[in-house]
């Protein structure tokens, strides 16, 4: 089982808008993140602690400019907190161990997927291919891809069986 947490090393080492999103709870613009437009198989990390967040399988193009997931990879990851600044009240979504702003749920995902988005920075994520996943310590995840390596989409029982 790993222990994730808040890794010294890696805050160092975001950039300034990482360091924005994530530790002061910053937004980046609009269609600007890395992967707004990523629809290769993996799954995403916080980039500050590592801990497992959302899979490929769970992410869908909600026109809005930022990642968008219908689903956390493991609820034991994420952390979701009311957020009332910019005179809103919307629900923030936050790393568990390594309290990094990820970014905002929403109730307007596809219903026939739960009716949640999840919409995330691409500031606060790193994406692990399917194919590095073994080597990056995440070998627990493979189940959730096919034989032929495409993503499929998870139930609760195989969330289950990866869980650490």
């Amino acid at each position: 089982m790993h222990e994730y947490r808040k890794n010294p090393d890696a805050l160092e080492a975001l950039s300034p808008e990482q360091y924005h999103v994530t530790q002061e709870s910053g937004t980046e613009p609009p269609f600007s993140g890395e992967y707004v437009n990523n629809h290769e198989p993996g799954i995403y990390v916080d980039v500050v602690s590592g801990e497992p967040l959302f899979a490929s399988a769970d992410k869908f193009d909600s026109g809005t400019g930022w990642p968008s997931f219908t689903r956390p990879l493991d609820d034991g990851y994420v952390v979701e907190k009311s957020d009332r600044s910019h005179f809103m009240v919307r629900t923030e979504v936050r790393s568990r161990h390594g309290d990094s702003h990820l970014g905002h749920v929403f109730t307007d995902g596809p219903m026939s997927d739960g009716g949640l988005r999840y919409c995330i920075n691409s500031a606060s994520l790193r994406f692990i291919h399917r194919d590095d996943l073994e080597a990056e310590g995440y070998g627990r995840y493979l189940s959730l891809f096919d034989s032929s390596g495409d993503s499929t989409r998870h139930t609760d029982s195989q969330l289950n069986e990866v869980q650490p």
